[in-house]
């Protein structure tokens, strides 16, 4: 069994990075171990984990921003934002039920994870969010980076590195980010019947209307029953939403149903059926089975993931349903990953990245669970994490970052 490190102040988290390179240890980075399982398996020698770093350290609901340590919470910050009607604009997933796993989310796991939710496509990924972090680099130093406002942000680029790094380039210790006003109503339209394509063609449609969507997904036959208790209307569904004051939702909702109209048949839910949609999209409910059959994150041209699928089907076993105005393809597999069939796959549709984000210990063992790099853009990749990590203490096995 690994050492669990959980050092309870940023100095000790320092220490103990400057005493594993000192002596040749790797180090596997963790928050609330929540999205354990999700990788290539390492050999680490121990498990530094930040749920010691807790608390939140300044905010301010008037200017929309909050300092964060990185082991605090993730509810504890979303409770703090909800009593003063604010919320993380980017939705983050609750990766435990997909992943079979325990624990709390943190925030600085969020971003580690670059965690984003179906309100992307509208208000940015969770690196878009933040502002300015803290971390320990392979060396022991404590860096800082960026700032509480955006304008006067310096060292931008560390930190969009940082976000999405899994870990790979050094323990955040604090993280600075921007939050916005949780909307007063919320609107989620249904279009029944109708196949991937014509989907990806009515959600298009709708992103192109002056009508602020804020998520747009669509859930084939296979997986629509899985969704609200199977009380969507009969055929796959097609589902968006729209926020904001409740004036501006009624006449945007108005405009978009009578658009989407000539697509297909046309419902509304309650306001509490939509929430909970929502929540099982960013949370991939269908896949949530309690097995280990592989589960595929694969982010394309929205107008290319009907057509990656319907490819990927005629040559193997799978089930898959679309977020972000079909950009976003949650592929689960019936047997075998499948890895080079559907990174093909991606690559004939015009690239992307495919995340492997469950699989069982021997497919994790002989399968890259990241996008493979370009040549160039890995040898990029390798400066940077020479650069912040050159003894390799937070990289003991080979990852790459994924969008």
């Amino acid at each position: 069994m690994k050492a669990i490190l959980v050092p309870t102040r940023e100095s000790e988290a320092a220490d103990m990075v400057r005493s594993a390179a000192a002596s040749g240890r790797r180090l596997l980075i963790a928050g609330g171990n929540t999205r354990s399982g999700f990788g290539n398996r390492v050999a680490a020698d121990a498990v530094l984990r930040s749920a010691g770093l807790s608390g939140i350290v300044a905010y301010d609901p008037a200017e929309m921003v909050m300092t964060a340590r990185s082991g605090t919470a993730l509810a504890e910050v979303e409770e703090a934002l909800t009593e003063n009607g604010q919320m993380l604009a980017f939705e983050p997933i609750d990766h435990r039920p997909l992943m079979g796993t325990e624990g709390e989310p943190t925030i600085g796991g969020v971003f580690a994870s670059n965690a984003s939710g179906p309100r992307r496509l509208l208000s940015g990924a969770a690196r878009d969010s933040l502002l300015g972090i803290r971390f320990v680099n392979g060396r022991g130093d404590i860096v800082r980076a960026g700032g509480r406002v955006m304008k006067n942000v310096t060292g931008l680029d560390l930190v969009k590195l940082l976000a999405g790094s899994h870990g790979t380039l050094g323990l955040l210790t604090e993280v600075t980010f921007r939050v916005l006003p949780r909307p007063e109503a919320e609107e989620t339209i249904v279009v029944s019947g109708l196949d991937d394509g014509e989907a990806a063609r009515a959600m298009a449609m709708a992103m192109g209307l002056s009508v602020e969507v804020s998520g747009a997904a669509h859930l084939p036959e296979s997986v629509r029953g899985r969704f609200i208790g199977g009380s969507l209307p009969d055929g796959p569904a097609t589902v968006l939403r729209l926020e904001g004051l409740p004036a501006s939702v009624a006449v945007r909702a108005q405009k978009l149903a009578s658009a989407l109209g000539r697509s297909g048949s046309v419902s509304r839910l309650e306001p509490d059926a939509g929430a909970q949609l929502w929540r099982q999209v960013r949370d991939v409910a269908p896949y949530a089975d309690g097995s280990l059959r592989p589960i595929w994150r694969v982010s394309v041209a929205p107008s290319s993931g009907f057509q990656l699928v319907a490819d990927l089907r005629m040559q193997a076993g799978i089930d898959a349903f679309y977020d972000w105005q079909g950009g976003l393809v949650w592929m689960r597999m019936e047997a075998e990953p499948e890895a080079d069939l559907v990174r093909q796959v991606v690559r004939h549709h015009g690239g992307g990245h495919a995340t492997l984000l469950r699989a069982s210990e021997a497919m994790r063992e002989t399968v890259p669970a990241f996008q493979p790099l370009p040549p160039a853009v890995a040898a990029l990749t390798e400066r940077v994490r020479a650069s912040l990590d050159p003894a390799g203490v937070f990289n003991p096995g080979k990852m790459a970052a994924a969008a």
